[in-house]
């Protein structure tokens, strides 16, 4: 069992057993300098997943890291994250995606330029499909 560690917003990380909390859905997208990744000297990733219990708690949560090799650059990283509980629905999962693309966006050290919006309707796109009658 291959064990996750969480980072949230606002309190501790939580550890969970990922086949228990299998991502339901998730966006990525990812830049860096030059033609080629293995060659740059700059890389910046971002990242947003929702994950779900059987008994429908939830997590949501995301990421941003930029990694430079120039002098005058620093590294910057930036990790958002809540939970929900037992029972939730699409909708409270779909809200929560929001919740986080839009604290990592407010993070200083993450700039936005528009592209939170994109990975939040990316991973919203990627929710299971409910049915309606």
């Amino acid at each position: 069992m291959s064990k996750r560690t969480i980072t949230l917003t606002n309190r501790p990380p939580v550890s969970v057993c990922e086949d228990a909390w299998p991502v339901i859905a998730s966006a990525d997208d990812e830049w860096f300098e030059g033609e080629f990744e293995f060659q740059a000297n700059r890389k910046t990733r971002w990242f947003i997943r929702a994950r779900q219990h059987d008994d429908g708690r939830a997590i949501v949560y995301g990421g941003y890291s930029h990694v430079t090799h120039w002098r005058n650059e620093s590294n910057q990283h930036a990790r958002h994250g809540v939970t929900l509980p037992a029972g939730s629905d699409t909708a409270a999962v779909c809200e929560a995606i929001r919740e986080v693309c839009q604290s990592l966006a407010n993070d200083p050290q993450c700039p936005d330029d528009g592209r939170w919006e994109t990975l939040a309707n990316r991973c919203q796109a990627g929710m299971p499909a409910e049915e309606i009658d």
